[in-house]
């Protein structure tokens, strides 16, 4: 455990702009809903839609109710506090802050809405991948950090 909160004030501090921007884009899109039911074309490869999903990603347990994933999220997010807390890096730190926002963006939508608000849309040809948010860049940006930043300083685990 790293004696100093700087870790853990930093995840904080990414959780919290993290779930400012994506409650902020989601207020943008529903604001807009008439434009964007049918779909905004951006530019070839990138629409804004409005979706509302009920189940997490790509729609699966859809069929659960929304409490059932608020509480599985928050349990994943009070997890996540703890690696955060525990961390030594700011790499990881930040990377832990952008799950927790992230998470909790989408909780805040399930509770408010009963599901999660989805705008960004991209596709080639006639093959769209499931319309998604910021909450959700936000979880998946923080896994790519988590997974794959360089571990500078550290030398590599032996076994044997």
């Amino acid at each position: 455990m790293n004696g100093s909160n700087a870790p853990f004030a930093l995840a904080a501090g990414v959780a919290v702009a993290a779930f400012g921007l994506d409650q902020a884009t989601k207020a943008l899109a529903i604001a807009n809903a008439d434009l964007l039911s049918g779909g905004l074309a951006v530019f070839p490869g990138f629409n804004l839609v409005l979706h509302r999903n009920s189940g997490v990603s790509f729609g699966m347990f859809g069929d659960l109710p929304p409490l059932a994933l608020v509480g599985l999220a928050l349990a994943i997010v009070a997890w996540v506090a703890v690696l955060a807390f525990r961390s030594g890096r700011r790499s990881d730190a930040a990377g832990y802050g952008l799950i927790m926002g992230g998470a909790l963006g989408n909780v805040a939508d399930r509770l408010r809405l009963g599901g999660v608000t989805d705008f960004l849309d991209f596709y080639i040809g006639t093959t769209h991948w499931p319309a998604f948010n910021l909450a959700d860049t936000a979880i998946f940006c923080g896994a790519v950090i988590l997974l794959f930043w360089p571990r500078r300083g550290q030398a590599p685990t032996r076994t044997g």
